[in-house]
């Protein structure tokens, strides 16, 4: 399962409104090799699935990602934190065994 937190859910249904996206979009997460740790974190939002998508819905967002990003997303927690000393959106990963100072990478 991927989750949704309350700060994450609301940033997501501010963008969606302010870029007009339709009910069909969600959100697509991944993850890529690279990064300071070895793997990073990719997040979009997206409105057609494909082969083999892992759908979730979460405190009323939908999140999706490949089969192969879901093993190393597996109980992960999408986050957001605003204002001057934040990150913006993070994964609250608790399967990480090291990551990096930015947050956006990560290794297992």
């Amino acid at each position: 399962m991927l989750f949704v937190a309350d700060s994450a859910k609301e940033r997501i249904k501010e963008i969606v409104e302010s870029k007009s996206l339709s009910e069909d979009y969600f959100v697509r997460v991944s993850v890529t090799s690279g990064g300071c740790s070895g793997l990073s974190y990719q997040m979009d939002f997206d409105n057609e699935n494909k082969p083999n998508d892992q759908v979730f819905d979460d405190n009323g967002v939908k999140i999706v990602t490949d089969l192969k990003s879901f093993l190393y997303l597996c109980n992960t927690t999408l986050e957001f934190s605003g204002g001057l000393e934040g990150k913006g959106f993070y994964f609250n990963h608790p399967n990480a065994a090291r990551t990096c100072g930015c947050g956006e990478s990560f290794a297992v």
